[in-house]
C-alpha cells in the first residue's frame, strides 16, 4: 500500500535531517550528493503539490523570504555575556589562580577548551525540538531577530534530532564564514566589479544582517554551537563537555577541535598546539575559550558585571594592526610580472614585526583607493605573506601621493606593458632583465626549445648565482673547468653538459624563435612565423602589417613581437647567439597568395556557406580573418543581420560587400581587388 503524502513527507524530512546531521555534524555522509538532491527534490515536489503539509521545520525552508523593512528586537531571557580576555600566559595563570582562591581548592581544575571563532554570536531558541527564533547578541540583553536568515544556514537544524532535549532549549553559537567560502565570495565580487569584504568576519556579519534573506541563503555561512541559554522542561548533564556531546547528538554541530584539559599545563599545551595549527584550520580563529567544565563549580564562581568568572578567552597575538604606508616599490618576478610591495612603518602583527606587505597588482591598489602616506590596516594569518586589507581614509594626510605604475622596468629599464584585460603588468626585457634571467635560460634550454639535456633548473641557478651566465650567449662560452667546479657536477657531468650545449647549435628556426621566450609566441606561432618569413633576417625586417599577415598573429601578438624585435639589446643577443654557431636548415617560403596582407571581417548570416567555411576559404587565399573591425581592416563582408561591425565599418569608411561580393572575391581575387 502506497504511503500517504503526509507520511511520505514526514519520512523524507526525517531522512534529510539524518543526512544533514551526518554531513554537517558527524562529517560522515552516507549517501552521494546526487542521491541527497533526489530526496530533497521529491520533498519539494510533494510540498508544492500539498502546500498545507509544508511546515516551518521542513529542510526545504532555507531559501530565504521576502525582504524585511527592519529587524525586530529580541530580549534575551538569559543575557549573552561577553568574556574577559587573557593576552598572555601570565593573564591565564592569574585567571586560574583567582578561580582556585574563590573555590578554596588546590586541585587542578578541569577546563572545556575550544577555538574562539571569529564570527557572530547568535542564540537559537527551540521549542519542542523546532527552531522558532534566532537572535544576535546585540548589547547582551537585547538583540536583533534574524530568524529568517538563520534558517538559510545549512548546518543549523530546523528541528532537533533524537530524544531527551528540553521542551525549551536556547542554543548559543557562532555563525562564521569558512575561508574557502570567503575567497570564493570575494572572487565572484571582483569578477562582477562589486565591493569585496575585508575579512571573513565582516563577510559573515554582512551576510547575517541582510534584510533580504534570499541574499543570506546564497552566502557560504556555517555555525557551531558553544553553549546554552534558557532551558525549560528537561535535565542536562553536569558538565559543559557532556552538554556539547548532547547537542551534537541532537543535530547541532560543535567544534571538532574542542577538548577537555586538566590543569594549567594541559591548557598551555592545547594553546600551543592550536596556535601552530591556526593557519591550517578551515576558518579564522582569534584565540581559544577556556571554561570550567563542571556546572556546579561555574555556579559557585558566579559572574562579574559583564562576564563569567568561570570562563576566559586566551587571545592569540593580533593578526591585524594599523600602521602607515611609507612608499610602494615594484618588484620584478621571474616571469617579468611587476608586483607592488608596500613599505610600511614597522608594526608588530601576529607575533612578528612587519615592514613590508604585498599589494598584488594595480587593480588591488585601485580597489583599496590607496595612496602613499595613508594609514592602513595590515593583516597577517599564520605564515601567509602580510597584506594591506583597507585604508583608514579619515586619516589621509594632505601630502598623500598617488601610486603610479612605472613605465619602465626598475631592474633593466625595459618598457612595462599592461594588457587592458589583465591585472598584471610585465617588463618586456625578457632576455636582458636580471630579474628574469634564470627563467629565460631555463626556457631556452627546455626540451621543446633548444633541448639542452642536463641543463636543468638547479644547474641554471648555480650558473647564474656564480656569475658564469648572465645572458643566453654565455652558455656557449662555458668552459669545462667552470662547470666541473660547481656543486655535484664533476668532470664527467660537466663534459656531458658541454656536449649537449654544443649539440643544441644545430636546431630549427621555429625552435630558436620559441626558445627566445617572446611573449605570446608559443610553438605553433613560432612555426607559423618561421614558415611565413623563411629566415630570421626577413622576420627582423617585418613591420606590424606584415606580421599580422601571418596566420594566428593578431594585433596583440604583433605588438609583443615588435616590442621584442625592435629592442636593440635583444637584437644584439640574437646576433651573439647566431655568431656562437647556432644554425638551422633553410626554409622554403610558400608561394605568395592573392590575399596576403589583407585583413577581412565576416558579419551577419551567409546563405551559400557557413561563416566558418567562408573563413577557411579566405584564409586559404592568404587573408587574415579578424573578429573585429578597425581602421586597418581592408574589407567587411556583411550578410543579413549584420549589426555593430557593419556600423563601425561604415563609420571608418571601410569597404563593405554583401555575399555576392564574397563569391566574386573567392572566384577571382585579383580581379575583385582591382575593382575594390
Amino acid at each position: 500500500m502506497a504511503a500517504s503524502p503526509s507520511n511520505e513527507i514526514d519520512a523524507l524530512k526525517s531522512a534529510i535531517r539524518e543526512h544533514n546531521h551526518r554531513y554537517y555534524v558527524l562529517d560522515e555522509p552516507s549517501i552521494t550528493d546526487s542521491e541527497y538532491d533526489r530526496l530533497f527534490q521529491r520533498l519539494q515536489a510533494l510540498e508544492a503539490q500539498y502546500p498545507e503539509l509544508k511546515t516551518p521545520d521542513s529542510p526545504t525552508q532555507r531559501v530565504g523570504a521576502a525582504p524585511l523593512s527592519a529587524f525586530a528586537q529580541v530580549r534575551h531571557s538569559v543575557p549573552m555575556l561577553s568574556l574577559d580576555n587573557a593576552f598572555a600566559e601570565d593573564d591565564f595563570v592569574a585567571f586560574d589562580r583567582r578561580a582556585h582562591e574563590r573555590l578554596k581548592s588546590d586541585a587542578p581544575l578541569q577546563y572545556a577548551c575550544e577555538p574562539k571563532l571569529d564570527g557572530i554570536a547568535v542564540s537559537l531558541r527551540y521549542e519542542h525540538g523546532v527552531l522558532v527564533s534566532a537572535a544576535t547578541r546585540g548589547d547582551g540583553t537585547t538583540g536583533e531577530d534574524i530568524t529568517v536568515n538563520v534558517r538559510t544556514i545549512p548546518s543549523v537544524p530546523l528541528a532537533l534530532m533524537g530524544k531527551g532535549w528540553p521542551a525549551v532549549l536556547e542554543v548559543r553559537g557562532e555563525v562564521f564564514m569558512p575561508k574557502a567560502g570567503f575567497e570564493a565570495l570575494n572572487a565572484k565580487a571582483r569578477q562582477n566589479g562589486d565591493k569585496v569584504f575585508v575579512n571573513p568576519r565582516n563577510a559573515a556579519a554582512g551576510s547575517l544582517r541582510q534584510l533580504d534573506s534570499r541574499i543570506t541563503a546564497q552566502r557560504p555561512l556555517d555555525w557551531y554551537a558553544y553553549g546554552l541559554g534558557s532551558i525549560e522542561g528537561g535535565t542536562l548533564p553536569d558538565t559543559h563537555s557532556e552538554v556539547m556531546q548532547a547537542l551534537r547528538g541532537w543535530g547541532c554541530p560543535v567544534n571538532p577541535e574542542a577538548v577537555v584539559a586538566n590543569g594549567l599545563e594541559d591548557c598551555h599545551r592545547y594553546y600551543q598546539r592550536m596556535q601552530e595549527r591556526r593557519a591550517q584550520l578551515p576558518y579564522d580563529i582569534d584565540g581559544l575559550v577556556f571554561k570550567v567544565n563542571r556546572f556546579d563549580l561555574q555556579e559557585r564562581l558566579g559572574f562579574v558585571s559583564r562576564a563569567p568568572r568561570w570562563a576566559i578567552a586566551w587571545k592569540f597575538p593580533a593578526q591585524e594592526e594599523m600602521t602607515r604606508l611609507l612608499d610602494v616599490e615594484f618588484q620584478v618576478g621571474r616571469t617579468g610580472a611587476l608586483t607592488p610591495v608596500a613599505r610600511l612603518e614597522p608594526v608588530f602583527v601576529g607575533g612578528v614585526t612587519i615592514s613590508n606587505a604585498t599589494l598584488h597588482n594595480m587593480d588591488e591598489i585601485g580597489r583599496l583607493g590607496l595612496c602613499c602616506g595613508d594609514t592602513v590596516i595590515v593583516r597577517r594569518a599564520g605564515d601567509v605573506i602580510p597584506q594591506v586589507v583597507s585604508v583608514v581614509t579619515e586619516r589621509r594626510p594632505a601630502d598623500a601621493r598617488a601610486i603610479v605604475l612605472p613605465a619602465y622596468c626598475p631592474v633593466c629599464g625595459s618598457p612595462v606593458e599592461r594588457d587592458p584585460e589583465q591585472a598584471v603588468a610585465r617588463c618586456m626585457g625578457g632576455l636582458v632583465c636580471a630579474a628574469q634571467q634564470k627563467e629565460a635560460i631555463k626556457h631556452f634550454a627546455a626540451r621543446r626549445a633548444m633541448d639542452i639535456e642536463g641543463l636543468g633548473s638547479k644547474l641554471v641557478d648555480q650558473l647564474v648565482d656564480a656569475g658564469l651566465v648572465r645572458h643566453l650567449p654565455d652558455l656557449y662560452r662555458l668552459q669545462l673547468q667552470d662547470l666541473a667546479e660547481l656543486d655535484r657536477m664533476g668532470e664527467k657531468s660537466a663534459l656531458n653538459v658541454l656536449q649537449a650545449i654544443e649539440a643544441s647549435k644545430a636546431t630549427t628556426l621555429p625552435r630558436f624563435l620559441f626558445a627566445l621566450g617572446i611573449r605570446e609566441v608559443g610553438e605553433a606561432t613560432a612555426r607559423a612565423l618561421a614558415h611565413h618569413f623563411g629566415s630570421l633576417e626577413a622576420l627582423l625586417a617585418a613591420d606590424e602589417q606584415r606580421l599580422q599577415a601571418v596566420p594566428d598573429v593578431g594585433p596583440v601578438v604583433a605588438s609583443h613581437l615588435l616590442a621584442f624585435l625592435n629592442d636593440e639589446r635583444n637584437r644584439l643577443i640574437i646576433k651573439d647567439l647566431v655568431d656562437s654557431g647556432i644554425h638551422w636548415p633553410a626554409i622554403e617560403v610558400a608561394a605568395s597568395k592573392p590575399l596576403d596582407g589583407k585583413t577581412l571581417v565576416l558579419t551577419g548570416t551567409l546563405e551559400s556557406m557557413t561563416r566558418d567555411e567562408a573563413k577557411e576559404q579566405l584564409q586559404g587565399l592568404g587573408a587574415k580573418v579578424s573578429g573585429s573591425v578597425s581602421a586597418k581592416t581592408d574589407l567587411v563582408i556583411a550578410g543579413p543581420g549584420a549589426g555593430s561591425k557593419l556600423a563601425k565599418a561604415e563609420a571608418l569608411a571601410v569597404p563593405v560587400v554583401d555575399e555576392k561580393g564574397l563569391q566574386d572575391l573567392l572566384a577571382d581575387p585579383a580581379a575583385f581587388l582591382a575593382r575594390l
